[in-house]
């Protein structure tokens, strides 16, 4: 199955496109999916806690984005391309960031972005749920720790990262390594029998509870030391080569 932080719909498309139907753990644990697409797993964030989050976002001068059930709202466009260009640039050192802008501006132009000038619209739609919130900062980690170290105060709420631009906030019980250990339990499966490859804080929790979890060569360090197995960089064949350890050495 695939674990990811993003939502179903920024999902499927890179799935159908090589032919891959399975069940899905989305939104970081926030939603997760059958192998026929069928929603079984729902965990949102409540509507007080979501406006808390927002005025505290606000105070430190930062940029965020709402994922909830009816897709990704953003309330500022300039922001959500400079973020996106900071990402490419970042994750593709070869890439300009001439060229990481128009990238940016390429790929958000299909990702069906909802722009708002107010979040008070989306919190007062009482017929969506606020599922998932991204905060973001050019200047990376250490800009975001103080709201970092905020959140974390809520029992409620986890706070987790997909890259070193943004936190990622979710309800305390959406996460990948819970979503996947009931996934396994339905099925019957131990999880000494689970594998789990990550590569970055969101999913530690995932490689946590796999009986056999790995790390790309890529990973961020601080998630490594979470995994029991090393395994080259995703770019360079790494999932294929940790399954075949897995099964060559019936790991």
């Amino acid at each position: 199955m695939v674990a990811t932080g993003r939502g179903y719909a920024e999902a499927v498309p890179a799935l159908k496109e090589v032919g891959i139907d399975c069940p899905m753990i989305t939104l970081n644990g926030g939603q997760v999916f059958d192998e026929d697409g069928q929603l079984v797993e729902n965990l949102g964030i409540d509507k007080t806690t979501t406006r808390r989050i927002l005025e505290d976002v606000k105070k430190y001068g930062l940029y965020c984005e709402i994922m909830t059930s009816k897709g990704i709202f953003s309330d500022d466009k300039v922001r959500r391309i400079e973020s996106m260009t900071s990402l490419l640039h970042e994750t593709n050192p070869d890439t300009t960031f001439k060229m990481a802008l128009v990238l940016a501006v390429a790929r958000l132009e299909v990702m069906h972005v909802n722009y708002v000038d107010d979040f008070k619209d989306v919190l007062d739609d009482n017929t969506q749920q606020v599922l998932k919130i991204l905060v973001f900062s050019d200047s990376g980690q250490s800009e975001l720790e103080p709201i970092r170290t905020k959140l974390a105060e809520d029992s409620r709420l986890v706070v987790t990262s997909s890259f070193r631009n943004n936190i990622e906030i979710n309800h305390v019980e959406a996460q990948k390594g819970i979503a996947l250990e009931k996934f396994a339990k339905k099925r019957g499966i131990p999880l000494e029998n689970v594998m789990a490859i990550g590569d970055n804080f969101n999913d530690v929790s995932m490689l946590k509870v796999a009986g056999a979890s790995f790390a790309v060569a890529n990973a961020e360090d601080g998630v490594k030391v979470f995994a029991k197995h090393l395994t080259s960089k995703n770019s360079e064949n790494g999932v294929a080569e940790a399954i075949m350890r897995c099964i060559n050495e019936n790991l």
